[in-house]
């Protein structure tokens, strides 16, 4: 009998943030069986989880109702609560299909709370056909975008593309062809687009389609937020240490608070938030 934890990430309530399935004892577990179980849980990832080759090493894969991806963020944040849970706070090691992730627990207002620090990201300019087949899946116009933020594909561990919204309005009135985006992302190779809406210069708000996953949208993507800082960082935004935070999941009933710290000295991002356990 396999023993599905189910945790919320980037939230402290269970009804808000990113909710993920946690097996914790996943050695020896075929992949068709881990496919059945992210099916049967629901959730946009499941996370897997097996032993090192060190007590503060794991080896962790990532599964969404559909298939296998490469890395997941809040599933990672849920991971390493549930093992902190389990066995105290501290440092981890995943090692994950993208590469190695360092991640830190610790107590931070009564809850546990991890920081993870993301492969190296990347992110280059969207090529003209991208964008205009991106933005009529989504209904958008060229007017929808912010005149400021030039639509970039971006990489934190997967790839995703950046749009970033003229107004709180655009962003909140998603309704997508969700066949043609999970097509062109599926040709493309992106987990989510990310729709980003920039309050102040340290506050966004984020939505995520995830058509590919089998979710019409994710409420709190980390690996997205990872790739966001990646991108800012690579427009020359980012000077010294600077510290975002990403508002996501609001428009749809499960607010996420992403925190995320970039430095213009690294290609490595830190994600952190809370992430607390689904009762029954």
């Amino acid at each position: 009998m396999v023993n599905v934890l189910r945790y919320s990430a980037f939230t402290t309530e269970p009804g808000g943030g990113n909710p993920a399935g946690v097996v914790l004892g996943a050695l020896n577990l075929p992949p068709e069986d881990r496919q059945r179980i992210a099916a049967e849980v629901g959730y946009s990832e499941t996370a897997f989880v097996e032993p090192g080759t060190r007590p503060s090493e794991f080896l962790v894969r990532y599964y969404s109702p559909l298939a296998e991806v490469e890395f997941c963020g809040h599933a990672t944040i849920a991971t390493a609560v549930a093992l902190a849970d389990r066995d105290g706070v501290g440092d981890v090691v995943f090692e994950t299909r993208a590469g190695r992730i360092d991640v830190k627990t610790e107590w931070v207002d009564g809850v546990i709370r991890a920081a993870l620090t993301s492969v190296e990201t990347r992110s280059r300019p969207a090529e003209t056909q991208q964008v205009h087949a991106a933005l009529a899946a989504l209904g958008w116009s060229p007017e929808d975008l912010s005149a400021e933020f030039p639509v970039h594909e971006a990489f934190g561990g997967e790839k995703h593309l950046i749009l970033v919204a003229a107004t709180r309005e655009r962003l909140a009135d998603l309704e997508y062809d969700f066949e043609a985006l999970k097509a062109l992302m599926s040709e493309q190779g992106w987990t989510t687009v990310q729709l980003i809406w920039p309050e102040t210069d340290q506050l966004f708000h984020s939505r995520n389609p995830f058509p590919v996953g089998g979710v019409v949208e994710d409420p709190a993507t980390g690996a997205a937020a990872a790739a966001f800082g990646g991108y800012l960082r690579s427009l020359g935004r980012i000077h010294g240490v600077r510290e975002l935070t990403v508002l996501q999941g609001e428009d749809m009933g499960r607010p996420s608070q992403l925190q995320v710290r970039v430095d213009e000295d690294s290609a490595r991002v830190v994600v952190a938030g809370s992430a607390v356990q689904i009762p029954g």
